[in-house]
């Protein structure tokens, strides 16, 4: 007598497969989140160092620095052309006189909304309410 054999999952082995992937995405997704969070603000801070050094070749053109108050990212662009911000989740602003200047970067939204960073003359770096991220 041949017997019949059936190929397939049943039921229980499909339920405990898809409760183990629940349970892995539940730990992975957090870090992911933070991961994500942490890489934004670090290209923010290489935006400040960026901005920075614009601010000191038109020191080194002019013997000062060019003075003016940014309220917007696009005001910080128009001063200085040649440099962009590598993504959006940041406004970045500065003020400056003909000897020193403050360069700021402020979280919009979400986990980065609590999040400023600035960068002076002076190379003088702070960071406050930045999850993750303590210091540059």
């Amino acid at each position: 007598m041949k017997r019949l054999t059936r190929n397939g999952f049943t039921l229980l082995e499909l339920v405990i497969s898809i409760a183990i992937i629940g349970i892995l995405a539940a730990i992975a997704l957090p870090a992911y989140d933070s991961y994500i969070t942490k890489s934004k603000a670090n290209a923010a801070q290489s935006d400040l160092a960026a901005l920075a050094l614009n601010f000191e070749n038109a020191f080194q053109r002019q013997l000062a620095y060019p003075v003016a108050t940014t309220t917007s990212t696009a005001q910080t662009k128009a001063l200085f052309t040649g440099w962009a911000p590598a993504q959006s989740d940041f406004t970045y602003t500065s003020e400056s006189t003909t000897t020193t200047y403050t360069l700021t970067a402020t979280g919009k939204s979400g986990n980065l909304s609590s999040c400023v960073m600035s960068l002076d003359n002076q190379n003088v770096r702070t960071v406050s309410g930045c999850p993750g991220v303590t210091s540059w």
